[in-house]
């Protein structure tokens, strides 16, 4: 139902365009077309995490670094697309299967374990949201996911993700997780370590204090193991 609210919404936004390609767009429809070609420098994601850093250490500082997606070492494309989405490259913004998968895990448990989201759902919830779990929340993160598909093309979608997303305390983005936990670039990321951060992206603050459970492990392995047969945008 949140999905079909979205999409009637959309048919409505689609027609608009940014006021000016030169300004910066305040509002949320223009800055998805304003990040299709430009790249942001935080996220509403990133600003809350901050705030909570500030709260124990008003210096604290975020560690992040925008790099080009050719500058992204294709075995961490591979990695977070098997660990996050493996239906990206065909899905045009959401994986029903997933989804269902993930309610019926949900319903079994009694609560949410499993939230079935896409990367650009994912991206969606990072540029423009706050962490918070309600059907409102989730109603803006479907409008915002159809928005981005129709705006953006698949490279662009994963090269925003993978410099944006969470990767441990006060860590976002492929080029300071890289230097973070390996001391390097994000171009020059084996396939082990790519498969080790891919492994960490659910729960990265958590993995980021306890590096080495045995889960983390076998969950890096089961990535790396179907790494070669994922296709990149």
């Amino acid at each position: 139902m949140l999905v079909e609210q979205a999409a009637e919404s959309f048919e409505l936004w689609r027609g608009a365009r940014p006021s000016s390609r030169h300004s910066r767009p305040q509002l949320g429809q223009d800055r998805v077309w304003w990040w299709r070609d430009h790249n942001p420098a935080a996220t509403a994601f990133m600003q809350a995490r901050l705030e909570q850093l500030h709260a124990r250490d008003r210096e604290a500082k975020l560690r992040h670094s925008w790099v080009p997606y050719d500058r992204i070492a294709v075995s961490l494309k591979r990695a977070v697309v098997v660990a996050e989405d493996a239906k990206f490259s065909d899905h045009e913004g959401f994986d029903w299967e997933a989804i269902e998968k993930a309610r019926e895990k949900n319903r079994r448990k009694g609560k949410i374990v499993a939230g079935g989201s896409t990367i650009s759902q994912q991206l969606a919830k990072n540029l423009f949201l706050s962490g918070e779990r309600s059907a409102w929340r989730k109603g803006q993160e479907a409008l915002i996911t159809v928005m981005i598909e129709h705006v953006m093309d698949k490279r662009r979608i994963l090269e925003i993700y993978l410099n944006v997303i969470e990767w441990g305390e006060g860590v976002f983005g492929a080029e300071a997780a890289a230097r973070h936990y390996y001391g390097v670039g994000a171009s020059a990321l084996g396939v082990e370590q790519s498969a080790r951060l891919a492994a960490m992206v659910p729960n990265p603050r958590f993995y980021d204090r306890n590096r080495n459970t045995a889960f983390l492990a076998r969950r890096a392995q089961t990535i790396l193991a179907r790494m070669p047969q994922t296709e990149l945008p």
